[in-house]
């Protein structure tokens, strides 16, 4: 009987050690926690750009799994240091990733342009689960990309997306027009892709097919 005991016992001690290793994974290090409190909410973070070499190999990298927790200090600062970067007068962007400011957690801030009054919203997890084969052209330029924009025909016309609110709950939805390539630009950073990598892929597409 004990040893039945002693077993079950072991069991769970294994159990809260799997929890808690799975916790820590989903949290930022302490690098990201290090540049997430170094301002105020209201104050926006250093935009990486590829013209800096170190920012450049951060911004190929995949980013992870963030735990919606609407508890979490450091995630509720973070996002709102997010806001004030791509809504900054030096940026005024209509979307941006966590990694263009460091962090390699799958967040994102997309203005909605499709709703009243084109709000600014937050998306955790965000993945893109259907695409429309009919694709459009469109202009895009990047905050990490200085001083270029360039015309592409690579984002779907309309995609099936599912993430996390902020405040755990789990959605899916579908988007459409240009707000549907601001969502694909920006899950592209999560996956460490430029929109550069797609302009590249249609310039050597085109040589092929002469």
């Amino acid at each position: 009987m004990k040893t039945v005991y002693a077993s079950i016992f072991l069991i769970l001690i294994l159990s809260s050690c799997s929890i808690a290793k799975s916790s820590v994974k989903n949290a930022f290090s302490n690098k990201e926690l290090k540049l997430i409190n170094s301002g105020t909410s209201n104050m926006p973070m250093r935009v990486y750009k590829i013209t800096n070499k170190t920012d450049s190999l951060l911004l190929r990298k995949k980013s992870s799994y963030i735990n919606p927790e609407p508890k979490n200090e450091a995630l509720q600062l973070f996002v709102k240091r997010l806001y004030a970067t791509v809504t900054d007068s030096t940026s005024l962007g209509v979307g941006i990733a966590a990694p263009q400011v460091g962090v390699l957690k799958n967040i994102i801030w997309v203005q909605r342009l499709d709703k009243e009054n084109s709000p600014f919203e937050v998306y955790l997890n965000p993945k893109i689960i259907e695409y429309s084969p009919d694709k459009q052209t469109v202009t895009e330029g990047c905050l990490s990309i200085p001083n270029r924009k360039e015309t592409l025909n690579s984002s779907s016309q309309i995609i099936d997306i599912e993430y996390d609110a902020l405040n755990g709950q789990h959605k899916i939805e579908t988007v459409e027009g240009f707000v549907a390539v601001i969502f694909q630009h920006e899950i592209d950073h999560l996956n460490g892709i430029l929109y550069l990598d797609h302009l590249n892929k249609e310039i050597k597409d085109s040589k092929t097919k002469q």
